[in-house]
């Protein structure tokens, strides 16, 4: 019998997936000064407890400028930290998924209001703040940028390494760093909205100068015992753009520095961008990068029936799989799917009975005591646990 994959264990350097389901970042939107709120202990309590190998905290920003909007999440302070270290310790008490955050800067994309509102510029009144980039782009709807000149990208890469830090006190397990979606270094690496001249723009070794500045500075303030990863977008679905070539020479050059995955999404630079979805529209991206840099890659993108998600698994497509989407309308997704493939799925024990065999055992169990049917799942649940480790 072939083995299941997507409820196989997986190892980041000293860092044990119980299985290979992620739910992924998703911006809340419902954060004050970067402060994280009951609403995310909600959010991320939920999910600690979804069966999920591992969940991803939204796009964190590493200073004030860095974020979205003004609701959205920081790491850039001492509030910021020990808010999001008392989400991280419940997810710890209760939850079983492994816990990380991805740091972000949202660069020129910044100082908009929520997604969840039509979208514009914040007026001063709602905080405004001026964007800033390495070119001047003005597309009409987000605000014109600074640009930046070297104090500024040295305020930035040392803002990454702070929030790095913060991660670690916090209680994060890995890091994932946002170079994604037309957010800041995704500005530095493309063509299209990185015009510079200098030492940060032109051939392509320059344009990811930044990013492997952040990513070497980052990895060497972050515990060597922890992963970190990388999101890209693997293409910016422009012609002319970045594209599949430029993001596996991109994640060899990550590799060699000590990135332990890839997150393999897509788009997000120029609003000209023609993107074509469907079903597993992102899963040949990560295959491509896995296959041509040697590295272990996350699927993502419309992965919706576990029959899709473990056939991605088995064809060598990648290591992992990401979805929050569909997780969000089916929280227990992975319970799902591994009763629909026949694996036991260890529950948190205050929901052990909700569990598919709970009612054969007590039905198994009809004239014996049902403390005797608890001790037969409680069975389950350390035969399960002995066979995901290592």
């Amino acid at each position: 019998m072939t083995q299941n994959l997507l409820f196989s264990p997986f190892r980041l350097r000293e860092l044990d997936l119980p299985n290979r389901i992620v739910f992924g970042p998703m911006c809340q939107y419902a954060a004050s000064d970067g402060v994280a709120s009951d609403w995310h202990l909600a959010h991320l309590g939920n999910f600690s407890m979804s069966g999920a190998g591992l969940i991803i905290a939204e796009a964190t920003a590493v200073e004030p400028k860095g974020r979205i909007s003004n609701l959205c999440l920081g790491l850039y302070s001492d509030a910021c930290e020990a808010a999001l270290q008392r989400v991280v310790g419940f997810c710890r008490e209760y939850g079983t998924a492994r816990l990380g955050v991805q740091l972000a800067h949202a660069g020129r994309k910044g100082a908009v209001t929520a997604s969840f509102a039509a979208r514009r510029r914040l007026n001063a009144e709602e905080g405004w703040w001026q964007p800033e980039a390495p070119s001047f782009l003005d597309d009409g709807i987000h605000s014109p940028p600074a640009v930046l000149d070297a104090a500024g990208i040295e305020r930035i890469k040392r803002a990454w390494v702070d929030a790095t830090r913060r991660a670690g006190r916090a209680g994060f397990d890995l890091i994932e760093l946002h170079f994604a979606h037309g957010y800041l270094v995704n500005q530095f690496l493309s063509p299209l909205t990185n015009l510079r001249d200098d030492g940060y723009g032109g051939s392509r070794d320059k344009r990811m100068r930044l990013a492997l500045e952040i990513f070497d500075l980052c990895r060497a303030a972050w515990p060597q015992d922890k992963p970190m990863g990388v999101r890209i977008s693997a293409v910016e679905w422009i012609e002319g753009g970045w594209d599949l070539d430029d993001s596996v020479a991109l994640a060899g050059a990550l590799r060699a520095r000590g990135c332990d995955y890839i997150t393999a999404s897509s788009g997000g630079s120029l609003l000209k961008q023609k993107i074509v979805a469907g079903p597993g529209y992102q899963v040949p991206f990560a295959q491509r990068v896995r296959e041509g840099a040697g590295i272990p890659t996350m699927a993502i993108g419309q992965i919706t029936e576990p029959a899709q998600a473990e056939d991605i698994l088995q064809a060598g497509k990648a290591d992992l799989i990401g979805m929050v989407r569909r997780m969000v309308y089916d929280p227990r997704w992975p319970w799902h799917a591994a009763a629909a493939a026949g694996v036991h799925l260890d529950y948190q024990k205050r929901y052990r009975t909700a569990h598919p065999s709970f009612g054969s055992a007590l039905k198994f169990a009809e004239t014996r005591e049902k403390a005797e049917a608890i001790a037969h799942m409680d069975r389950l649940a350390e035969q399960a646990r002995a066979a995901m480790k290592p």
